[in-house]
């Protein structure tokens, strides 16, 4: 069975930071590109960030650029999201993805399997 699980979710004030951590399990991991996506209230889910499988390459979007930092860990099965400098429009359900990724890493359709999500709820 598939499972990606994540945590790390919580309250923080505006200027603060969260690691969010989304462990794999169910499929070969290494072969998978993983990502986080997020989905703010009224909002489409959008890109955050993304891991490559195998060339190490790692892809953000423009908002989080200097402030987000992904990692994965294959031996473990796991990728993180180090979230500094937080900002209210951070605000979201923080949401793990796997896919091979032919195509553009932001787009939903690219990921086979996602987590159930984690709230992430930055404070003014």
């Amino acid at each position: 069975e598939v499972q990606l699980v994540e945590s790390g979710g919580g309250l923080v004030q505006a200027g603060g930071s969260l690691r969010l951590s989304c462990a794999a399990s169910g499929f070969t991991f290494d072969d998978y590109g993983i990502a986080w996506f997020r989905q703010g209230p009224g909002k489409e889910r959008e890109g955050v960030s993304c891991a490559s499988s195998s060339d190490g390459i790692e892809y953000y979007a423009d908002s989080v650029k200097g402030r987000f930092t992904i990692s994965r860990d294959n031996a473990k099965n796991t990728v993180y999201l180090q979230m500094n400098s937080l900002k209210p429009e951070d605000t979201a359900v923080y949401y793990c993805a796997a896919g091979i990724l032919l195509g553009r890493w932001s787009s939903i359709f690219e990921y086979n399997y996602w987590g159930q999500g984690t709230q992430v709820t930055v404070s003014s």
